[in-house]
């Protein structure tokens, strides 16, 4: 089956894709300076006469999302804006999503603000909704339940338990979890799962300061412990993001001795984003069959150079061990760049093998779907296809 989405041609016959890792989308209006400020990851103002229109994302968001709302492609920014605000933002969320050919959504929504959970992103695009559950915001939930508790005594032994059960009861109904242990530590982290007792002291250490945000690398270790425990794929993300990260600190390489620690467990690690460092991701997927290298954020943000990026995705990882995803976040635009983006990068390079000689067209054909769809419905066990 072909879906009539933007990017591609349909020569490689895709199926509906799986979004393996997204985020919901905002449900207000957004002024034309806080819909610009989410097509980069900085979390800082453009430069002084700048814009990040003025970005490859920018000129993708120009290229593919305009067509969808009755404009011609790369129309100014100005002009796309105002239609967007005409048609207001139940439609365009509607009228871009179901442009995707997305079928499945795995949305991670341990984001805050009013965004859409997983089942309402998935029925503007018309597909189907599953969770996963961001870990280190169970913890935080956690956490301000025991405080607001007002049991000191007591405070690291009712966390640790609670947040045994949270990841326990998660796991019932989410499609997976996920770390952002490379923003909150960076993935250099003690390979083997932490004692009890370390557990315990480091628990009621945090508990006492009352500070909200979990950084401390020992509850880090335990919660990726306790979702390995449950067999559920974990997701960490890796690579590019936004300054919070320290890049040098999110290069998946620095997961090796996790994969080798984890590798009996029954539990898949999905390695999210993974740029600047995808090559390395391929060689951690080629090398332990319980690892996965996801595209996601990489293409979104290359633009043309997608194709490239993509291609080097490919050197090395075995093609049933790469999932595709948008990483798309507040605007539907990211979907739709996203999708597109994968879509058009995947056929130059699939097809320009083909035309090769190195592959044949129904190698390249199957390995499109794998890559798009198959491959996330075998690691996260999705029905359908």
């Amino acid at each position: 089956m072909t879906t009539a989405a933007p990017g591609g041609t349909g020569v490689l016959d895709l199926p509906p894709l799986v979004d393996q890792h997204c985020h919901g989308v905002l449900r207000g209006e957004l002024s034309a300076a806080a819909f610009e400020s989410y097509l980069t990851e900085s979390d800082r103002p453009a430069a002084a006469g700048t814009t990040f229109f003025d970005t490859q994302t920018g000129f993708a968001v120009r290229r593919w999302c305009p067509p969808l709302l009755g404009l011609a492609p790369h129309c100014t920014p100005g002009e796309y804006l105002a239609r967007r605000r005409e048609l207001g933002t139940a439609e365009v969320r509607r009228l871009l999503l179901g442009g995707t050919g997305i079928g499945t959504y795995l949305v991670d929504t341990g984001l805050p603000g009013d965004l859409t959970g997983a089942h309402e992103t998935a029925e503007a695009g018309g597909g189907t909704g599953h969770e996963i559950v961001r870990l280190e915001t169970l913890a935080e939930r956690v956490a301000a339940g025991v405080r607001a508790a007002g049991e000191p005594g007591a405070a690291a032994e009712v966390f640790t338990a609670g947040l045994a059960d949270a990841v326990r009861d998660a796991a019932r109904t989410a499609a997976g979890f996920k770390s952002i242990a490379a923003y909150r530590h960076g993935l250099a982290l003690a390979p083997e799962p932490p004692t009890t007792a370390d557990v315990a002291t480091a628990a009621r250490d945090w508990l006492a300061t009352g500070t909200p945000r979990l950084t401390d690398p020992v509850l880090l270790r335990h919660l990726l412990w306790l979702a390995t425990g449950t067999g559920r794929p974990l997701q960490l993300h890796t690579g590019f993001g936004d300054p919070d990260l320290r890049l040098h600190h999110s290069d998946p390489a620095l997961l090796t001795d996790f994969a080798h620690a984890t590798a009996g467990t029954g539990t898949d690690l999905v390695l999210l984003h993974c740029y600047p460092y995808h090559r390395q991701a391929g060689y951690l997927a080629h090398a332990f069959p319980h690892v996965y290298a996801d595209v996601g954020l990489s293409l979104g943000h290359t633009g043309p150079r997608a194709t490239a990026v993509l291609a080097e995705f490919l050197e090395l990882a075995p093609f049933g061990k790469l999932l595709f995803s948008t990483d798309a976040y507040a605007l539907p635009e990211l979907y739709t760049v996203g999708s597109a983006a994968f879509r058009t990068a995947l056929e130059e390079v699939l097809t320009g093998w083909v035309r090769s000689g190195a592959w044949s067209e129904t190698d390249a054909c199957r390995i499109a779907a794998l890559v798009g769809a198959g491959n996330a419905r075998r690691v996260y066990g999705l029905s359908g296809g």
